[in-house]
């Protein structure tokens, strides 16, 4: 079935507000939706008498309303791997005093479903609810390296290598070299491939039949997160966190 029209536009109007939380004026917004200003006002207005968008009345601008939230409000309380997870993850954040991300995969891309802050005063900027990609990513790679063969190649051709950095992988032989790799040390490194001076190292979440449903990554600045540090440290920590979670999943491997 085809969309319905004026749903699509209203929500692509939504997904694009989301990338401006303080706000973007009706001009402006026009052009990154590429529909005409008319539209998106009759639009804008609709979703801000149900509460979906507010206007900033001295700025003109507008930006998501309350309404979002409420319609997330069960999502993420309820959600058996962020609940579970999180005292694990609080702990290895503590003890390493690093970011510490839990991402899931959604249509052949990462969403972070949950963020723990380290006390760093270079911190990561990262949102619950973003989006990147699975290819140039340590948390995407190790959600790669829990499916099945086809369903791999079927993402895989569908993505668009971009190099972020010197050192990002782009091509689909150089990514299937570096998941075949991932599924035998079972930990994934992003060393400097998404974004310039940040490295960081993700490990898998099992469920109990032993499928990979999410992953979680230590991230921070290149000369924090040194190789050193990954290897003497952090390759074990992330092990053993990995096993503690996915244990309280009903996971029984090792």
């Amino acid at each position: 079935m085809s969309n319905v029209q004026s749903v699509e536009r209203a929500l692509t109007i939504l997904n694009k507000l989301s990338d401006y939380p303080d706000g973007i004026q009706i001009a402006r917004l026009s052009e990154q939706v590429g529909l005409s200003k008319s539209t998106v006002h009759r639009l804008l207005a609709t979703l801000s008498n149900m509460n979906y968008v507010v206007k900033d009345s001295e700025s003109d601008k507008y930006k998501l309303g309350l309404q979002v939230l409420f319609l997330s409000r069960n999502i993420l309380n309820n959600n058996d791997i962020v609940s579970t997870a999180k005292p694990y993850l609080e702990k290895l954040s503590r003890e390493v005093n690093e970011t510490v991300h839990l991402c899931i995969e959604d249509r052949g891309e990462i969403v972070y479903i949950d963020k723990i802050e380290s006390n760093q005063t270079i911190r990561m900027y990262s949102r619950v609810g973003n989006r990147a990609p699975m290819y140039c990513t340590a948390v995407g790679k190790v959600l790669y390296s829990g499916m099945e063969t086809g369903h791999f190649e079927e993402l895989l051709s569908k993505v668009n290598f971009i190099p972020k950095t010197e050192s990002t992988i782009t091509t689909p032989k150089g990514l299937r070299e570096e998941i075949t790799k991932i599924k035998k040390q079972k930990y994934a490194l992003d060393n400097i491939e998404n974004e310039e001076g940040i490295r960081c190292i993700a490990a898998p979440i099992y469920n109990h039949t032993g499928k990979i449903i999410a992953s979680f990554s230590i991230s921070g600045p290149s000369n924090r997160v040194t190789m050193d540090k990954i290897n003497d440290v952090l390759i074990e920590k992330m092990r053993q966190t990995s096993l503690d979670i996915s244990r309280n999943l009903g996971y029984i491997g090792s």
